[in-house]
């Protein structure tokens, strides 16, 4: 069985600083870190061999990637002492793009995936603190809604300044967990409109398509076969997870090497981290 998924971090690394190819630039400076000893926190990358495997394939994701992603999740769970999706103590993951070096057009950030209507009131206990956790929650829907989804950050941020003179606030900062509320009400509603379907509640399918979003934007980045197989060579996806309040976990991803003139294939991706 091909091994799709490297862990590394919390004590353990199964790559190194010589798997570059395969694991992309930061995913294997993290595995090396990780080796000699550095404080590293549990994560995982995907190789740069899923991505040729998924449009060999018609692009279908190989067989085994589902059930070890599923394990490298439950590896982090057991480190961090939180679970992806939990009611009461959820784990929540970023999605971070990455190359192995540094390019424009790569995919925006996405903080606190892993957060619906039930895992924010887990935040909120978990937190001792409701307005944190719905200013989190309402960051992801708008952090989502727009690299994820394609809706204009602008829709988000115009509701956001009318939330503000309807209150007679001027800062985000002095907005009420209550009025975070209204605020996330109406950027579901956005999204609906804006896209013709409900924001995603379930956080694998968060996660499913924030993959996508990454190889979309990788894509993206250059208009000719020759200038997006060049770029393949050096593109790669960051992954990073964490407990809800402080960073925690690292993951990459990286789109593989490919042959000119071919087009290359896109890459998609799998994240979790948080704030």
């Amino acid at each position: 069985m091909t091994k799709w998924i490297y862990s590394f971090g919390a004590g353990q690394s199964e790559g190194n600083a010589g798997m570059r190819n395969l694991l992309g630039g930061k995913g294997a400076n993290l595995a090396e870190m990780a080796n000699i000893g550095l404080p590293v926190p549990p994560g995982f990358t995907i190789t740069t061999e899923v991505c040729t495997a998924f449009y060999e394939n018609g692009r279908k994701y190989p067989g085994e990637l589902e059930s070890q992603l599923e394990a490298a999740m439950a590896q982090i769970e057991s480190v961090m002492g939180l679970r992806f999706g939990d009611a009461e103590s959820p784990l929540l993951v970023s999605v971070r793009s990455g190359a192995r070096v540094s390019m424009p057009g790569m995919m925006d950030t996405v903080l606190n995936l892993g957060l619906n209507d039930t895992t924010v009131e887990g935040l909120v206990r978990s937190s001792g603190d409701a307005r944190f956790a719905w200013d989190s929650y309402r960051r992801f829907i708008q952090m989502y809604g727009s690299v994820v989804l394609g809706v204009s950050h602008h829709r988000f941020e115009d509701l956001l300044e009318q939330t503000k003179r309807a209150v007679s606030k001027e800062d985000d900062t002095d907005l009420t967990a209550d009025e975070w509320k209204e605020v996330v009400k109406g950027y579901k509603q956005i999204v609906e409109k804006e896209t013709g379907n409900a924001f995603p509640e379930t956080p694998k399918d968060q996660l499913w398509g924030a993959i996508g979003a990454v190889f979309g934007s990788w894509m993206n980045r250059a208009p000719t076969p020759t200038a997006n197989c060049m770029i393949s060579r050096q593109a790669g996806v960051r992954l990073l997870t964490s407990s809800p309040w402080c960073s925690a976990t690292w993951a990459m991803t990286a789109p593989p090497a490919c042959a000119l003139p071919v087009t290359p294939p896109r890459a998609k991706t799998f994240s979790t981290a948080n704030t």
